[in-house]
């Protein structure tokens, strides 16, 4: 993969700045407020969709199209238009749907942007707290409250020292990932539970040290990679190899050596 040309980089990343801006006024309205709950899991159990997924995800859309029509977009609520272009955007519109419909400010804006198949840009959002947190292979920064900080992972070379998360153990993993989880979880200090896209953002911003998730969607994850790359962390499958165009395993960690630490129990339950 050549270069990427840094003007144009310089130019996505103000846009994703004003994707963000759009997701937020039409999400914002409908936090801790009638946000048209959805429920689209059906028999296989309970999926929630609010009007602030749809109406984000919609808003984020019509930008693209209006300023980049050859650009293809994923999104989670209105699948694939041009998956295979040069520029793919990936949207998760509201991620922790659950945290957002329980009032709790935990959920995130997810977009991504691909470039010849690679993540090479994008942002994690939690606009009720007014923060941004955006990355490339240029750096990584927060844009909260009017100011703007770099962000830089914090070193931890051992799991015993590491805070980690992951979204939700009991429904998220199966029988063999539960137990690595358990296993990695036994062996760090501190774990906490229900962060969601949150605790990617903490890791880039060196507060957190690890985060381990199983069965994500490429939406869940492509717009962290830049985010946590850029802070000088890392992103790998349970085998520690790049994380593939469809999610799948993933863990987001800050210390390479507490990373491979935690991969000898993922390993064992890597698929």
């Amino acid at each position: 993969m050549s270069d990427l040309n840094p003007d144009r980089l310089r130019e996505l990343d103000a846009f994703l700045i004003a994707l963000n801006q759009a997701a937020a006024q039409a999400i914002l309205p409908l936090f801790r407020a009638d946000h048209g709950l959805v429920d689209k899991g059906g028999p296989k159990g309970f999926d929630p969709v609010t009007e602030a997924d749809k109406g984000a995800e919609r808003a984020i859309r019509a930008l693209i199209a209006q300023r980049y029509p050859d650009h293809g977009v994923i999104g989670e609520e209105y699948g694939e238009d041009r998956p295979d272009a040069e520029w793919v955007w990936v949207l998760d519109p509201v991620d922790g749907t659950r945290a957002f419909i329980a009032g709790l400010p935990l959920w995130c804006c997810l977009i991504g942007l691909r470039w010849r198949g690679h993540p090479v840009l994008g942002s994690i959002a939690q606009p009720y707290l007014d923060e941004l947190y955006i990355g490339h292979a240029g750096g990584a920064r927060l844009v909260a409250r009017g100011a703007t900080t770099p962000l830089k992972v914090r070193p931890c070379p051992k799991l015993a020292d590491a805070i980690i998360a992951t979204t939700d153990p009991e429904g998220c993993f199966d029988g063999a990932e539960r137990d690595a989880w358990t296993q990695v979880r036994a062996a760090a200090r501190l774990a906490r539970l229900g962060c969601d896209a949150y605790a990617y953002a903490m890791v880039a911003a060196g507060t957190m040290d690890m985060v381990i998730e199983a069965g994500l969607k490429a939406w869940d994850i492509e717009a962290a990679i830049p985010v946590l790359e850029g802070a000088g962390g890392l992103v790998t499958d349970w085998r520690g190899r790049p994380v593939g165009g469809e999610g799948g395993q993933v863990v987001l960690a800050g210390d390479r050596a507490c990373l491979e630490e935690a991969l000898v129990a993922l390993r064992r339950s890597a698929k």
